[in-house]
């Protein structure tokens, strides 16, 4: 018998695995890079504190262009992490949200962005500790 597959009365099935992370072709990393990325990040910090607007959500990130956001926000409505709602009025109205799914997310992301607001003092003290370190080696 394969590894992986176990047998019951009556027939053979094989039993769903984890993909290898490490493997770029993964459906699970190729998730894990779309969210981990800093917009996908920020787009749905933001999108946390309630429904948006598109302009009102591009000027609430520092940096981010219109392409990018469009591009990022467009593959988190493809994941089902965002919502996209357009009432026709003039000019038309666009308006992103959280999705359930991408609550459930939030709820994860929740707990680094409390790490690194906690512990962003050690790192800083490692980062001081590591230039000069640096330094006295250059």
């Amino acid at each position: 018998m394969q590894d992986g597959t176990f047998s019951s009365p009556g027939h053979l099935s094989e039993t769903p695995r984890r993909g290898d992370v490490f493997a770029a072709d993964c459906p699970t990393r190729q998730l894990l890079d779309r969210i981990a990325d800093k917009w996908s990040t920020l787009i749905l910090i933001v999108l946390g504190e309630g429904p948006i607007r598109f302009n009102a959500l591009k000027h609430r990130i520092d940096g981010v262009s219109q392409k990018m956001l469009s591009q990022t926000l467009k593959s988190l409505e493809r994941d089902g992490l965002v919502s996209r709602s357009v009432v026709p009025t003039v000019p038309v109205t666009v308006t992103y949200a959280v999705t359930p799914l991408g609550m459930t997310l939030m709820a994860a992301m929740q707990s680094m962005i409390d790490w690194a607001e906690t512990r962003m003092p050690e790192v800083a003290t490692a980062q001081v500790r590591y230039d000069a370190r640096d330094a006295r080696l250059s």
